[in-house]
């Protein structure tokens, strides 16, 4: 900036602007507003159909979140603009100033070309004479550096805000000028440093990065410079080799014990990075695919996909680089396999090859375990990929099925869902206290509940999660069809069960229907779904309830919420004010029995699961179920009346006006409560020897679980059968507890206790 650009600077422009952005933010403000409370209010009471459901409702969803983004981007764009603007007031300040002093000193200043001189008066000198001049001179350029700095990090930050993303608008908040231009320089001083040679690495720059990292925790645009400057090959690079003893010898004996913090800190930066939709970032996604199979370095072994994954392990990662990585991760898994034939040997650890993971769960040989905690944090990739082939009908593979029933078996295609959770030879790893390492399976399990689930795992569902997709639906169909072909796919590694029962627990409307047998009658009315059906098969549900019960947490998902399912069908059945083309179109006890007999039949498959794990070769304790029900309360904890709990394919329907209000809340409260109660004085333990006990006992808490549920409805309602209604609860629970021993029976081969007489 020159002397004439800021002496003669008018501000009027920019102020006018700064006022225009001000007022677009009030405008924004109304936008937001109205789409919260209109739009997406009205979506989400909305009784979608087909298609709608989904596709319909979530672009509601995402369209009223834009306006959000669109205040926050905004006002981002003013605060940045207006510290901009009174920054080069105050520099506009100080010149005029100078100016006036050098004046009083007998100086004069004057401009050509863009640029300025100073001179003593001809008639009179300075006091100081050419020390004056000089200092004048020093003072007027330091101000007009400072008065382009300020011009042209304003003009990067803007930039760098707007160019965050090439449809919509950016989430990221910048208060001033000064916040956005750190980021950017800091994000250039730390990409600096990990470009570093790793044994020219001190733990002073170990410090930096690490803290700088966490510092800019969130930060889009710190995060999309860092990731810029070092470069897809770079990252590999730095984590590689700071990981290798031999080279990165000084910071790995002073600070080896914070890797695992920083590994972390990496992690969501480069998450937050892949956001970004800057052609610079377009292109570090693609660089870090192609490297995936390559050798990180020229004499190593470790490859691309080995480093890389490790560092996906936390964070939100963008949905199409997941996609495009994970596409070439098994493109390369099968080569390295012969299409699946043999166990992926390059992915085991050797004894000189980086401990690339420094969780402490496993050594990070296997770039699948941390690429599978990626997916658990991102659902929509997580869908598109386990729906992905593996390999298809026609290549060179030797995977068969008996896919027609004739007991001869035939060559098949593979998902990647059914590769990963049936095939696949997991490399054998060890954890920092040299156990046997469960995290690669587990990462699987939690990968398939988000993309079965469409939430991340971990997480219970909200109602701004859409129902389920075609695509979810037919991924819980695979996992529920090849759990009850071989239990043992669950049963061998039970710490999968706890993903596993939250995935059925909110597919319990596809379960109850697929319960009942019913493939013309009414039964789609009993139990209400929006979103797309999985197609289940009856016994191939009980059979994957049976084996999720047998682990403590997967009982305690489906139970839970399988009580809360039914109290809010109750309540939703008994309202007197439900529309007629919405009710069920049979007698109050007929619809009461139906409910309850579909609950019994869950809760008794449940237990015999339970009864299979106390009493078999698990051993374990009932005290294990008991509290883990127990436990079950803090995952509910404001959710409870709400319906969420058991997935939105429950409370996008009709259902959701009525579980919305305080009535469902109190029937669904009261209910869970005494479940968590009954928990907590533990009732199963002193029957969890004896076969026949634990069955009663689970038979007996189910009954007054399901007669308080239809008691507090029809309380609630004011119905004239409430002394009635529990005599039809308790003949529900008869006939479901019934149907679960029967239809357990075809489990009889893969059960070491023995099936409860129906």
């Amino acid at each position: 900036m020159n002397f004439d650009d800021l002496h003669s600077a008018n501000f009027k422009t920019l102020d006018d602007t700064v006022g225009d952005w001000t007022s677009m933010i009030t405008k924004l403000g109304e936008l937001k507003r109205d789409a919260d409370d209109g739009l997406r209010k009205k979506a989400l009471k909305a009784n979608w159909a087909g298609d709608n459901a989904t596709i319909s409702r979530e672009f509601v969803g995402k369209t009223a979140g834009e306006f959000g983004d669109a205040v926050t981007q905004a006002t981002s764009i003013r605060d940045i603009m207006r510290d901009t603007r009174d920054e080069l007031k105050t520099q506009q300040r100080l010149l005029k100033e100078a100016v006036e002093r050098g004046r009083g000193k007998h100086l004069s200043v004057t401009s050509s070309g863009g640029g300025f001189t100073v001179r003593e008066n001809p008639d009179q000198k300075a006091p100081g004479g050419q020390e004056d001049v000089t200092g004048l001179r020093n003072e007027l350029q330091g101000i007009l550096d400072k008065a382009t700095e300020i011009d042209t990090t304003a003009s990067t930050s803007l930039k760098a805000l707007v160019d965050l993303t090439d449809h919509g608008f950016s989430d990221a908040v910048y208060k001033d000028r000064d916040s956005a231009t750190a980021a950017i320089k800091d994000a250039e001083r730390l990409a600096a440093i990990a470009k570093k040679k790793p044994e020219d690495l001190t733990p002073a720059d170990f410090d930096a990065l690490n803290n700088g990292l966490k510092t800019h925790a969130g930060d889009p645009i710190f995060a999309e410079h860092f990731a810029d400057k070092l470069g897809a090959k770079g990252t590999l690079d730095f984590w590689a080799g700071l990981n290798d003893p031999r080279l990165a010898y000084e910071v790995g004996s002073e600070r080896v014990e914070k890797y695992g913090e920083l590994q972390k800190n990496l992690s969501l930066t480069l998450a937050q990075a892949t956001q970004a939709d800057t052609p610079e970032m377009s292109r570090w996604k693609v660089d870090m695919v192609n490297l995936g199979d390559q050798p990180v370095s020229k004499n190593g072994s470790t490859m691309g996909f080995q480093v890389m994954s490790n560092l996906m392990r936390w964070g939100d990662y963008d949905d199409r680089f997941l996609t495009d990585y994970g596409s070439k991760l098994i493109e390369t898994e099968k080569k390295l396999t012969d299409n699946g034939r043999h166990e992926p040997m390059a992915w085991h650890q050797m004894g000189m090859d980086p401990m690339l993971n420094r969780t402490g769960t496993d050594s990070g040989g296997d770039p699948m375990t941390g690429f599978m905690k990626a997916l658990a944090n991102s659902p929509g990739a997580a869908t598109d990929f386990f729906n992905a082939d593996f390999v298809t009908k026609d290549e060179d593979h030797e995977f068969e099925r008996d896919t027609d029933g004739n007991g001869k078996n035939g060559k098949v295609g593979l998902s990647n869902f059914e590769y990963l959770f049936e095939e696949r030879d997991w490399p054998q790893d060890r954890d920092d206290k040299g156990e046997e390492s469960i995290t690669g399976r587990n990462n699987l399990a939690m990968a398939l509940e988000a993309a079965t689930t469409g939430h991340p795992a971990g997480q219970m569902p909200t109602e701004d999660t859409p129902p389920h997709s075609p695509e979810q639906a037919r991924l819980m169909s695979d996992i529920v069809a090849s759990v009850a072909d071989d239990p043992k796919r669950l049963t061998d590694h039970s710490y999968m069960s706890d993903s596993i029962g939250q995935i059925t627990s909110e597919y319990l409307p596809d379960i109850n229907r697929a319960m009942a047998d019913d493939p013309h009658g009414n039964t789609e009315k009993l139990f209400p779904l929006v979103g797309t059906q999985a197609d289940l098969n009856h016994q191939d549900v009980n059979a994957l309830l049976i084996t999720v019960g047998q682990s403590p947490d997967g009982y305690a998902a489906v139970e839970v919420g399988q009580k809360a399912y039914m109290a809010g069908l109750l309540d939703y059945h008994l309202n007197p004010d439900l529309p007629a083309d919405q009710r069920y179109p049979h007698s109050p006890q007929e619809t009461v029995e139906a409910i309850t007999r579909r609950s019994g039949e869950v809760s008794g498959s449940l237990a015999i699961g339970m009864q299979e794990a106390v009493l078999g070769d698990a051993s374990k304790e009932a005290k294990e179920f008991s509290d883990s029900v127990s436990q079950q309360k803090n995952a509910w904890s404001g959710a409870i009346g709400t319906g969420i709990g058991v997935g939105v394919s429950f409370i996008a329907t009709p259902v959701g006006g009525a579980v919305a209000g305080g009535v469902a809340s109190t029937v669904t409260g009261m209910v869970l409560e005494h479940i968590f109660q009954q928990s907590e004085t533990d009732v199963l333990t002193e029957a969890s020897q004896d076969a026949g006990e634990l069955w009663e006992k689970s038979r007996d808490m189910n009954a007054e679980q399901n007669q308080l549920a239809a008691i507090r409805a029809a309380e609630a309602h004011g119905v004239d059968y409430r002394d009635q209604i529990a005599d039809w609860a308790l003949t529900g629970r008869d006939n479901g507890f019934n149907d679960a021993a029967v239809n357990a029976r075809h489990m009889a081969d893969h059960l070491t206790t023995e099936v409860p007489a129906s």
